[in-house]
């Protein structure tokens, strides 16, 4: 795959140029993007893969679910249904998406979970059920919406400004659409990360004036949860670590740094889990997972008694700046 996309480098300039050509026009008034009238949050990145747009979302819900009436629009990736999908008690993994299902499952009735690959059409069918603010997962390039206030996120590990586009390097549009963002979030940084790495990895940013930088870590917990108990991650017992995600290494090295014993039976990332796959797994004794592979495996009832997941959120350094940032946009 990495020759592959070393072969393909000389159509790294066209595809630079389709991209900044399209967001050119956009900036430009040319081709038009919607704006409304009530507060939209938009949290994505410039590259594919994982750069923890899900827990970002998350904890935006439960920083603004106690004051407003909150609501997730998501396109729902390899979801087998078309449309405009609102979450409901009959929703799926399958119907939704892995990632809305996760916010569905657990936030049930305090949020409305919408699905639509148009995200204009999703927010005029969200507007019927009145919420006071919208967050947009994964949208960041989806310019037809103009989001009122735009998070962007880069990982600590492989940030955009040492990347290039697709489809040599991972860009989904070149580094200077970084500059629509209000706030950068770095992610998955390590624990350890002092203040002089924190200077050089803003000045190589190089931030817009209105532009405020962050930095963030992935907190792991200490406890598994299955579908009807937990279990303390400390007692258990060797087991197979099961992830379809864009990038499972933080989590093995997190796993191997508290010295337990596993096999790793990777996925893709959205893995589509075939007979095959759930018979194998029907072999093993305990399964751990990640919550958003856990929504589309729970379904199976021969995995219920073996499957846990390991829940996860994000600790972000200087949070009260970003709490006020995102609580103030929302009020005005």
């Amino acid at each position: 795959m990495k020759l592959i996309r070393k072969i393909l480098f000389p159509i790294v300039p066209i595809y630079y140029l389709v991209t900044w050509l399209r967001n050119k026009l956009y900036d430009l008034g040319i081709k038009k993007s919607t704006t409304y009238d009530l507060p939209v949050i938009c949290v994505g990145n410039l590259s594919v893969g994982g750069t923890g747009k899900t827990p970002m979302i998350e904890y935006l819900i439960n920083l603004l679910k106690a004051d407003y009436k909150v609501a997730t629009l998501s396109r729902g990736y390899k979801r087998k249904t078309k449309g405009f999908q609102l979450a409901n008690e009959n929703s799926t993994a399958e119907t939704i998406g892995d990632e809305p299902f996760q916010f569905y499952t657990k936030f049930k009735k305090e949020v409305s979970v919408a699905v639509d690959s148009n995200r204009r059409n999703g927010i005029e069918n969200l507007k019927k059920v009145n919420p006071d603010v919208i967050l947009l997962d994964d949208a960041f390039q989806h310019r037809k919406v103009k989001a009122g206030f735009n998070i962007l996120l880069t990982t600590f590990d492989n940030p955009y400004f040492e990347d290039i586009l697709l489809p040599t390097g991972d860009l989904r549009e070149p580094r200077s659409g970084a500059k629509r963002a209000d706030i950068i979030v770095v992610t998955k940084c390590p624990e350890a990360i002092n203040e002089k790495e924190k200077a050089n990895f803003i000045k190589r940013i190089n931030p817009k004036r209105h532009q405020h930088v962050l930095f963030s870590t992935v907190v792991y917990a200490d406890t598994l949860i299955s579908a009807e108990k937990t279990m303390l991650l400390k007692e258990i017992a060797p087991f197979t670590l099961v992830t379809g995600i864009a990038n499972s290494k933080p989590l093995v090295e997190f796993l191997n740094a508290k010295h337990l014993g596993f096999e790793h039976v990777n996925f893709k990332d959205h893995h589509d889990f075939s007979a095959e796959d759930i018979a194998a797994l029907e072999k093993k004794e305990l399964i751990i997972t990640t919550e958003k592979d856990f929504v589309r495996l729970n379904p199976y009832h021969v995995l219920k008694d073996k499957l846990y997941y390991l829940p996860i959120s994000v600790n972000i350094d200087s949070a009260t700046a970003l709490n006020k940032l995102v609580k103030d946009f929302v009020k005005r």
